[in-house]
């Protein structure tokens, strides 16, 4: 477990991670804490940028297995310049998993290293016994499991520091949203949280170009959820890495549920938001089981995948 961004300080999180802890090692998995998993020394963070990045590689070059972020946060953005990415790319590849603020490594470990990882559950939601849904689902992508399907339920209920172990309750019918699809597409996964790549976006960490030509004729699936970005943000957003280039290989988009929900601004609201891609004409699958919107799919970013919108569901079928 690392802190890359907030550490388990308060709660719920504390307690969820704390049996979350218990769980895993339950199962029989040794889980070692890194230094700043307690501390919140930091700006909004766990620690320093230096420190957070040195307990970041100090895990990587270690004999871990997998690295797991234990939450999310704001401003993980500002340890990638401590970051050794060329380091990275040349060590044995290990599993990071997080998502939200995580989405600064999950994205960068595959774009600049070359490194498969997994947009996935944080070390606090562990906490369910058994484990279910989303925490399941990341294990059995790490231990080779190819094909995955969404979820028919989600919830909406909002985190009770009162009742930290409550039990996830799925009340809301998902209902996906097709744009322009007609048949499966497929290609290398990237994505994230779009508040996070838009930060990304123009700096020394954005390594879509590179990436797209070392892999010339590949497609691109893109997933992308939102987090703070109101419908209005997120049009932009997406005009923003469209014009950067990032979309020019794309193959169609997977999107989340955003946190924006059902708000309209100006008469946008979260599909009229997605019509700047329009003329990219490749197929859109909305409200899918990803973001901040429990419980999520893992996304495999960096693997070959075909994804499917089959008996009204999300079908993911990995290559690799």
């Amino acid at each position: 477990m690392i802190a890359p961004s907030f550490g388990a300080t308060s709660q719920p999180y504390l307690t969820r991670y704390q049996k979350s802890v218990e769980n895993l090692s339950s199962l029989g998995f040794v889980i070692e804490e890194g230094e700043n998993v307690h501390k919140e020394e930091g700006v909004a963070s766990s620690n320093t940028p230096e420190k957070r990045a040195k307990e970041f590689m100090d895990g990587y070059c270690s004999s871990a297995d997998v690295l797991l972020s234990v939450g999310g946060g704001e401003l993980m953005d500002e340890m990638l310049p401590f970051v050794d990415f060329k380091k990275i790319k040349r060590l044995p590849p290990k599993w990071f998993v997080g998502y939200s603020d995580n989405t600064n490594l999950t994205f960068t470990l595959t774009t600049l290293a070359d490194v498969i990882t997994i947009y996935g559950p944080c070390g606090t939601t562990y906490y369910e016994k058994p484990i279910r849904l989303s925490e399941k689902n990341t294990f059995q992508m790490m231990e080779g499991k190819k094909d995955f399907v969404g979820y028919p339920r989600y919830s909406t209920e909002v985190n009770d520091p009162e009742n930290p172990l409550h039990r996830l309750c799925l009340r809301k019918v998902k209902k996906i949203i097709p744009k322009g699809y007609s048949k499966p597409f497929e290609g290398i996964l990237l994505g994230g949280c779009l508040d996070c790549l838009l930060t990304l976006c123009g700096t020394p960490y954005d390594g879509v170009k590179v990436f797209l030509r070392k892999h010339p004729g590949e497609k691109i699936v893109w997933f992308l959820e939102a987090c703070d970005l109101n419908p209005l943000s997120i049009r932009r957003g997406l005009f923003q890495l469209k014009e950067a280039g990032w979309f020019d290989s794309a193959s169609g988009f997977i999107f989340g549920r955003p946190l924006c929900g059902d708000q309209n601004i100006c008469g946008v609201d979260r599909i009229k938001a997605t019509e700047i891609l329009d003329d990219l004409h490749v197929p859109m699958l909305l409200d899918c089981d990803l973001g901040h919107i429990p419980p999520v799919l893992p996304m495999k970013c960096g693997a070959n995948c075909k994804v499917s919108y089959s008996n009204k569901n999300l079908v993911m079928e990995y290559k690799e």
